[in-house]
């Protein structure tokens, strides 16, 4: 049962484990800390038409940048502007998965799945993501970080606790934001969806913040993470690298 126990989060846990020791740098749980304390925003599952423009609106007021992690069926003809918008306004953009299968998918199918993403991307939206990968849950294989080393891509955790999962409630940005604020650290990266349109849900967190987490008590980035191999054209918007620079 204890093999069983420990496979299991070997491949499920939503924090660093096993494959992360075998993996060291190729896996990214918790972001380098840095001289003012930072704290990275990622957002999961856009591009979503009905709220990711207010978040990224919110954004710019603020003058913080973010990470994205798309979804590759999410990004159409008439999302593509919203990640396009997103390069333009110096966030990071990077490959999100739909679902857990991608666990189990073979290492040359993952590396396939997830360049042909990334083309779809630059080919859409004008730019191409930063090679890093966050999956569904955090569900993942050795097989799965074979097929990130051989396009030398990063997987992108969060950190313990910093997600807007609610289990038992109801999730809202009040909530997210009060359990987020009592466990950032330098160095932090919470994980916020963007699935729901619900006008008072965990999108709209990023309003929030700056009360619980102030100025100058932490600065706001992107998370660092491999800049693409492909030159896009210069008269693009592309994705920093590392990831996006930000002050929350």
């Amino acid at each position: 049962m204890i093999v069983v126990g420990v496979v299991t989060l070997a491949h499920t846990a939503p924090a660093p484990f096993l494959f992360e020791w075998i993996e060291g740098e190729r896996a990214v749980w918790h972001m380098p800390r840095r001289d003012p304390p930072t704290v990275y925003l990622t957002y999961d599952d856009g591009p979503n038409p009905t709220t990711t423009p207010d978040l990224l609106d919110v954004l710019g007021r603020e003058g913080v940048h973010a990470t994205f992690f798309i979804i590759d069926r999410h990004l159409t003809e008439d999302t593509a502007p919203i990640v396009a918008r997103m390069f333009g306004e110096g966030h990071s953009v990077a490959l999100h998965s739909a679902n857990k299968s991608y666990m189990l998918k073979s290492a040359a199918d993952l590396a396939g799945t997830l360049t042909a993403a990334a083309d779809r991307i630059e080919r859409l939206a004008g730019a191409r993501p930063c090679r890093a990968f966050r999956p569904r849950g955090g569900w993942r294989s050795r097989a799965m970080y074979k097929g990130l080393r051989q396009i030398d891509y990063q997987l992108v955790g969060w950190g313990w606790m910093l997600w807007d999962v609610e289990i038992f409630h109801s999730r809202s940005a009040d909530r997210t934001v009060s359990r987020l604020g009592s466990r950032v650290r330098s160095g932090s990266a919470p994980s916020v969806g963007m699935t729901r349109s619900n006008r008072d849900g965990p999108w709209r967190t990023p309003t929030r913040p700056w009360a619980k987490l102030q100025r100058p008590r932490f600065g706001f980035d992107a998370t660092p993470s491999r800049p693409s191999g492909h030159r896009p054209d210069p008269a693009r918007p592309r994705s920093a690298s590392p990831m996006a620079r930000l002050p929350l």
